[in-house]
């Protein structure tokens, strides 16, 4: 049987500080961030599965990927745990993430990827990811790199 890559986008709308960083982006500010989930499998065989013909239902994918990346990352300000601003903010603010790496697209497109490999289905491989942190920019990691 043939081997299939099936993609699905997502979006969502998130904050950081690059700490230390000398340029623009130490500073708060936002992203309308896009992500491309690509898996790899075969095409269900059994005529009588509901997903006959499917690597993967599109809105199970849709499901993993929302609750294990989009609802955590979604409308939060993502700070390195050791960020100067962190304690200041966290006092007035909620929605606020602290992390063990610098949250660069880089940094969150490689913590999106051992993420996700945890919780997807046996069946199906994660092929790539694709974090769009503007519409010009963006960081990309691939299973055969890694």
């Amino acid at each position: 049987m043939a081997k299939i890559r099936v993609t699905k986008e997502f979006r969502f709308e998130m904050a950081h500080a690059l700490e230390d960083y000398n340029g623009k982006c130490r500073h708060l500010h936002g992203h309308s961030y896009i992500l491309y989930v690509t898996v790899l499998g075969e095409p269900n065989n059994n005529a009588n599965d509901s997903t006959y013909g499917m690597v993967i239902d599109f809105g199970e994918l849709k499901q993993l990927v929302n609750k294990h990346i989009v609802n955590k990352f979604d409308h939060v300000l993502v700070l390195r745990k050791d960020a100067k601003l962190a304690d200041a903010l966290q006092k007035e603010y909620g929605n606020i993430m602290l992390t063990d790496y610098h949250p660069t697209c880089e940094n969150m497109v490689v913590a999106f990827a051992e993420t996700l490999k945890k919780y997807l289905p046996s069946h199906v491989q994660l092929f790539s990811l694709r974090l769009h942190e503007t519409a010009t920019s963006y960081a990309e990691w691939y299973a055969k790199d890694n």
